[in-house]
């Protein structure tokens, strides 16, 4: 099939479903109203809760859950076939991730910006809050731990994206001081800052920075740590220092990156290069592959539906959405813009790639060689460079037909996943902050609520995590097969939880939701089973007692919502915010 036509009958499907099933939620389901008192405003305190634009707040979210997770599921994913992979994406996004991240940030939002865990507790029963907080705790010290980890092996693959992620910091940090201090206009800032960001992708394309080992620590040892501290700093400032000028940053960042890709893809499709889909259209027994069914809607995660998701919608947005409006544009729409991205990985994996690959022994690949260089078997796919390399390459191949040097076009998507792993990563490190705060909230420990000592201790667990394995910040892999069932069965229990709510509202409501979750909830019950089953063939002690534990966990809140929900009618109150 032709990839251009691909893409434009998805985007076009993505702006219709917004229209139509996006607005029709909120207008008649959650019923959407300006005069609604929200968070940012009733409890502002200019660190955390800060009414903000929503053009803004959009750029933080879209930025916060995207990372690379909707690039590294669909470039695993696209081993069992382009089309299964396509047709989750397409229709998970629309009807299940839309509507799970839609409802976590309304049931946030009336409810002071409380995490999903709160309000677990609150619409189901308090003995939920613990067990819940054991899978999103579980969720993002993986998160915060892994994507310090991609960051460093993009830094080592490509060293032309190291200054320029950095410099951005800076560059963010004046753009917020102009903006909040000085009143300067958002939007021709913030474009001044891209361009310098820009500025800087150049230079660093002629100034790459190499780590070396420093003793018998390798680079990506060295640039974990260094990412760790600043993930600390990054995640104790307000709001408005750094975390939103430099989200708004990256949104135009995700602009010029989908453009370019868009662009790339007609220039391709139009030149002699002749852009082709030449990965299977359906592959259902890759070698060394798990069974596409379940693992499909596990592996790709982030562009369908992803749990973590939740976190950041009741983490951060939900304290500066500043109107209830807005909700629908943040939480519905910034889930399909990241299906639109997860579409241009798609692509990129299946068809840009085969424009041509250059191999470690100075091979050039291309068509169906080049993608089989990624994706013989299973093991050659799921490696974390593997994944990230096929993207970058396949992006660069389009984006160099449209007339952009090669290396530029690497540096350029170099950066573009750096910075959105980043953002991820800090975003999760003040994540569970809040929840750590939230979970002693009610007891005699009152030290976490001080926001450096709660700061501290998710990153240095995050960093016990990452060297567990030695000095090459990789121990987490050890838990990554455990993240895609953990971020699953979370946005199962999460849409569990608006479906209880939706049903305490009368009609048949809860239906939008109360499907997504019955669909998930088997389909990740059913993964963590079969992981459980690998897990005692390879004797591993520690996946096995975890993967056990999320089950338990999962089936126990699970339990609770559907008591909870058969004893809801339209007279139970949902005691929202007044």
């Amino acid at each position: 099939m032709d990839a251009m036509l691909m893409m434009l009958v998805a985007f076009g499907g993505y702006i219709i479903m917004y229209r139509l099933y996006g607005r029709y939620i909120g207008k008649k389901i959650f019923a959407l109203s300006g005069a609604n008192p929200v968070p940012s405003v009733e409890m502002e305190d200019g660190v955390d809760y800060v009414p903000t634009k929503k053009e803004i707040i959009f750029g933080h979210h879209f930025t916060s859950i995207a990372g690379t997770g909707p690039i590294v599921g669909p470039a695993i994913a696209v081993i069992w076939g382009w089309v299964p992979a396509m047709i989750w994406i397409f229709v998970g996004s629309i009807m299940m991730g839309a509507v799970h991240d839609f409802g976590a940030l309304i049931l946030s939002m009336r409810n002071q910006g409380k995490s999903v865990s709160e309000i677990t507790a609150k619409y189901i029963n308090p003995r939920t809050k613990l067990f819940f907080f054991i899978v999103v705790f579980l969720d993002l010290l993986i998160i915060t731990a892994i994507f310090g980890l991609v960051i460093a092996v993009i830094f080592n693959m490509f060293p032309a994206s190291v200054l320029p992620v950095w410099l951005e910091v800076p560059i963010a940090m004046v753009l917020g001081y102009i903006i909040y201090k000085r009143g300067g206009n958002a939007m021709t800032w913030s474009i001044i800052a891209l361009i310098a960001m820009y500025i800087t992708v150049v230079i660093g394309v002629y100034a790459p920075i190499k780590m070396p080992m420093i003793g018998s620590m390798p680079p990506t040892g060295t640039w974990t740590i260094l990412l760790l501290i600043y993930a600390f700093i990054a995640s104790t400032l307000p709001v408005t220092t750094l975390l939103q000028p430099r989200d708004f940053i990256n949104s135009h960042q995700l602009i010029v990156a989908l453009a370019l890709m868009v662009v790339g893809v007609f220039a391709a499709t139009f030149s002699g290069s002749q852009l082709h889909i030449i990965a299977p259209a359906i592959q259902a027994s890759p070698e060394g592959a798990p069974p596409m069914l379940p693992f499909l809607f596990i592996t790709i995660a982030c562009g369908a539906i992803s749990g973590f998701h939740s976190l950041v919608s009741s983490g951060t947005t939900a304290k500066q959405v500043s109107n209830e409006e807005d909700a629908l544009f943040v939480g519905y729409g910034s889930m399909l813009t990241e299906a639109t991205l997860s579409t241009l990985v798609i692509v990129a994996v299946a068809a840009g790639i085969g424009l041509g690959y250059n191999t470690a022994d100075g091979a050039t690949l291309t068509g169906i060689d080049a993608w089989s260089s990624h994706y013989s078997s299973w093991a050659a796919a799921k490696g974390l460079g593997s994944k990230v390399a096929a993207f970058v390459y396949g992006a660069a191949n389009m984006i160099e037909a449209a007339g952009i040097p090669h290396s530029v076009a690497l540096a350029v998507m170099g950066v573009f996943v750096a910075s959105f792993a980043g953002t991820t990563m800090d975003t999760a490190t003040r994540i569970e902050r809040y929840a750590l705060t939230e979970l002693f909230s009610g007891t005699p420990i009152k030290i976490f609520n001080n926001k450096y000592v709660a700061t501290a201790v998710a990153v240095f667990l995050a960093g016990c995590l990452a060297f567990s394995s030695g000095g090459n910040g990789k121990g987490a892999l050890a838990l990554w097969p455990l993240f895609g069932c953990i971020n699953q069965i979370l946005a199962a229990l999460v849409l569990t939880t608006v479906t209880v709510y939706l049903k305490g509202r009368g009609g048949l409501s809860w239906l939008i939701s109360g499907i997504p979750a019955v669909f998930l909830g088997v389909m990740t019950v059913w993964a963590i089973l079969i992981n459980q089953g690998m897990y005692m063939d390879k004797g591993s002690i520690l996946l096995q007692s975890l993967n056990l534990l999320v089950l338990v966990v999962s089936i126990w809140v699970v339990g609770e919502g559907l008591i909870k929900f058969f004893k809801t009618d339209a007279s139970t109150p949902t005691t929202d915010t007044p």
